[in-house]
């Protein structure tokens, strides 16, 4: 308790009908510095977000998952059902302010109790290219090729392009990219998810995302 009247705690909230940490000052009032809050989803994570404290809303306004309509907990269940055991989990999404326009990545791995966050800036590109580089981006980030990997993505552009033979008329050198790092791996599948769909891990992956198109440079 000492501690929290010499650094700044934090407070549970809800944002986008996720359970949120949003920090506080030593009075347990947000702390507001440029007109944003910082958040995090899980206190452990490396990542940190700044949200408009408007978008903020107390604990209980978060939507439980028996709650939720029914596609969204559905496609949770769907989603984490029958996954191979030791299984690498990861939620990739990109986002691009102009389409094309200023972009950025986010991803999501998860490996038993562990979990490790990218928010990168890539440069200017369309809203597909950033999809793709984020499963590219995220198959380079592993460093063991012989256990079960399961991409989770709403892009249906990069699935179709990676696992149903579409012929790219667009960004083939980065497709080919990936399918080569895609032989490398044993066991290795996509499962499309529907975006903006109150799925936390691709909500995060999302917010990676678009977080990072703030860390354009210029």
């Amino acid at each position: 308790m000492n501690d929290q009247n010499q650094t700044n705690s934090w407070k549970r909230m809800s944002f986008k009908g996720n359970k949120v940490w949003a920090q506080i000052d030593i009075k347990g009032d947000l702390l507001v510095e440029k007109g944003t809050v910082l958040i995090k989803y899980n206190l452990k994570q490396d990542y940190e977000y700044r949200v408009k404290p408007e978008s903020l809303n107390p604990e209980d306004q978060a939507v439980p998952a028996k709650k939720k309509s029914g596609s969204p907990k559905s496609s949770k269940k769907a989603v984490e059902t029958d996954l191979p055991d030791n299984c690498i989990k990861i939620y990739t999404d990109g986002a691009s302010s102009g389409n094309p326009g200023p972009s950025g990545i986010g991803i999501l791995l998860i490996y038993g109790e562990n979990k490790k966050e990218i928010s990168k800036y890539i440069g200017m590109a369309t809203n597909n290219i950033a999809e793709l580089t984020a499963i590219k981006v995220a198959l380079e980030e592993l460093k063991r090729v012989d256990l079960p990997v399961r991409i989770f993505s709403d892009s249906s552009y990069s699935i179709g392009l990676l696992t149903k033979n579409w012929k790219p008329k667009k960004n083939q050198d980065l497709v080919y990219e990936i399918k080569a790092l895609m032989d490398k791996y044993c066991d290795l599948a996509f499962i499309k998810v529907k975006g903006h769909s109150g799925i936390k891990e691709n909500e995060v992956a999302d917010f990676l995302a678009t977080s990072a198109i703030k860390k354009d440079p210029h």
